[in-house]
């Protein structure tokens, strides 16, 4: 479970309320990317990883580059992974392995960039605006 809420996410509720504009108007054309779960297996840790898309848009590239931060706060490692294909307004389950690293050693996971991103239609897409991050897992998820 998040323990708090970062400062991003604080200014993002602040500004939907200022707004007037209706949650779900927001959240229309979003992907949501959850990380449901940490799992610890033999030699590593297992992510279970949600894939809302919100949108009427499929990707056939949707690959996020993460960083990996132990419990100090340390960049461990640099990850990329590929969630694609995303069809269009569905969500998807993707698991990952994060071999050699137990899932207690993860402090919290940064989307710093996406590695690529396409829409299946050949439409340019800013996939890295378009993505709404959440964590039910003990480590954050954010930007």
């Amino acid at each position: 479970m998040i323990k708090g809420i970062t400062c991003a996410a604080a200014a993002a509720i602040a500004a939907a309320a200022l707004s007037g504009a209706p949650a779900a108007a927001q959240q229309a054309g979003s992907v949501g990317v959850e990380l449901n779960k940490l799992e610890d297996f033999d030699g590593g840790c297992r992510s279970f990883f949600l894939f809302r898309n919100r949108s009427d848009r499929a990707y056939s590239a949707f690959e996020l580059s993460l960083a990996i931060l132990n419990g100090e706060g340390v960049i461990d490692r640099l990850l990329t992974i590929d969630a694609a294909p995303l069809p269009a307004s569905r969500t998807t389950l993707k698991i990952f392995e994060i071999s050699g690293l137990a899932c207690a050693d993860i402090g919290e996971i940064i989307l710093h960039d996406m590695a690529a991103c396409a829409a299946a239609d050949g439409e340019a897409a800013d996939c890295f605006a378009a993505i709404e991050l959440v964590s039910r897992a003990s480590a954050p998820l954010v930007k």
